[in-house]
């Protein structure tokens, strides 16, 4: 019985799709993904469907790629009347994932009663709010700085944080619910889950390392320690790694594009494990 992790599966490309297809079955594990799924609906149904199938008990957390609007025709303009923008984007893959069973941050944390448990596994959707940019660089200068090198999300274009002003204040707003949920567990033990990693000393995108603003928020560069995580699971940045600070492991767990992976070895071996993994600090 274990707890797996991974993110980034990109499914919108075919490659992607295959490899997931040929997931092997583990009735007891359960099944984390963090985020950057797909950003059409049908992706995500396929998903869901498959990995509940498969796994004991799959857990859910948003991308940004998610998040994009997008038309469900498989148009990529996102000016369809069938787009959703924002929280009701956000909403359906919450109401999609539920229909299969699947946890997502708007649901009870469940308790992982496994080896290297109990923990309870708390789900997160923080988003970001431009804080990991450079000391001295104001806001209003991100955008240009990173243009200058080559490194401009896209979310810019396809992220629309309706019905709120801006994406930093959904980014706010979710940091205020998750923060009050995860105080009132009063100290037990967690595997806290979020797309993007909770510490800018985290983030190591050396190929494009302008893109860094779009990669968390400072709010959550203490959570580690204030709520207790053994591990910290996120995805993102399409750099697998493993990281220990203040005896918290933290683990990136993407998978990324198909030039990013080997496909000879298929999807199994790039799937981490959280717990109940090393006991202790390597």
């Amino acid at each position: 019985m274990k707890l797996l992790a991974i993110s980034d599966l990109h499914l919108a490309n075919p490659v992607n799709r295959e490899a997931l297809a040929g997931l092997p079955h583990a009735p007891e594990d359960w099944l984390i993904l963090a985020g950057d799924m797909a950003e059409r609906l049908e992706h995500m149904r396929a998903l869901f469907a498959l990995t509940a199938e498969r796994f004991a008990r799959v857990i859910w957390v948003p991308g940004n790629h998610e998040l994009w609007t997008v038309s469900e025709n498989g148009a990529d303009s996102g000016n369809g009347s069938d787009s959703l923008a924002g929280e009701a984007k956000y909403q359906a893959l919450v109401d999609l994932a539920r229909e299969f069973g699947v946890v997502t941050p708007e649901d009870e944390y469940p308790i992982w009663t496994g080896p290297g448990g109990p923990c309870v596994v708390a789900p997160l959707f923080l988003l970001y709010d431009y804080s990991f940019r450079p000391d001295d660089l104001p806001r209003d200068q991100v955008i240009a700085w990173a243009r200058e090198g080559g490194a401009v999300c896209a979310d810019e274009m396809l992220l629309n944080p309706a019905p709120y002003p801006s994406r930093e204040a959904w980014c706010a707003a979710r940091c205020d619910e998750a923060e009050a949920r995860l105080m009132a567990l009063d100290g037990a033990p967690t595997v806290l889950v979020n797309h993007y990693p909770l510490r800018r000393d985290l983030v190591h995108i050396p190929r494009i390392p302008r893109f860094i603003p779009w990669c968390g928020t400072r709010r959550t560069e203490d959570w580690h320690v204030r709520f207790n995580a053994k591990v910290a699971v996120s995805g993102h940045l399409h750099v697998r790694r493993t990281d220990w600070i203040d005896g918290t492991r933290f683990e990136e767990v993407s998978l990324g594009y198909p030039r990013q992976w080997d496909q000879k070895r298929g999807i199994l071996p790039y799937i981490r494990e959280i717990l109940p993994g090393p006991p202790t600090m390597a």
